[in-house]
């Protein structure tokens, strides 16, 4: 089995800085560092089983699948040979499509 290459939208980037700030602000910048550490983890094993997530409830479409992890969504889009981190939100937030 070939490993999916991963890839970063710049709105997961954006996530995850933004993640690591609060912690950090909220003064337990370890907790920030210790989540980052297990979405990490989580991230790597997509790499070789990108179908382990399940499918998106909000847009049930194969190619767009989500980890939930506690507390977040590890939200990601893939093909066969690729797959690109597109959000890490809060998991109560729901997704929608910009302008909706």
């Amino acid at each position: 089995m070939l490993t999916a290459a991963v890839h970063f939208a710049e709105s997961a980037v954006a996530d995850l800085e933004d993640l690591r700030a609060w912690y950090e602000a909220q003064g337990v910048r370890e907790v920030g560092d210790r989540l980052i550490d297990e979405i990490f983890q989580s991230i790597e094993a997509l790499a070789d089983h990108p179908d382990m997530g399940r499918i998106v409830p909000e847009f049930e479409q194969r190619f767009l699948r989500e980890i939930i992890l506690p507390n977040f969504r590890l939200v990601y889009r893939r093909d066969e040979r690729h797959f690109w981190i597109v959000r890490i939100w809060r998991s109560e937030r729901l997704l929608a499509l910009p302008g909706k």
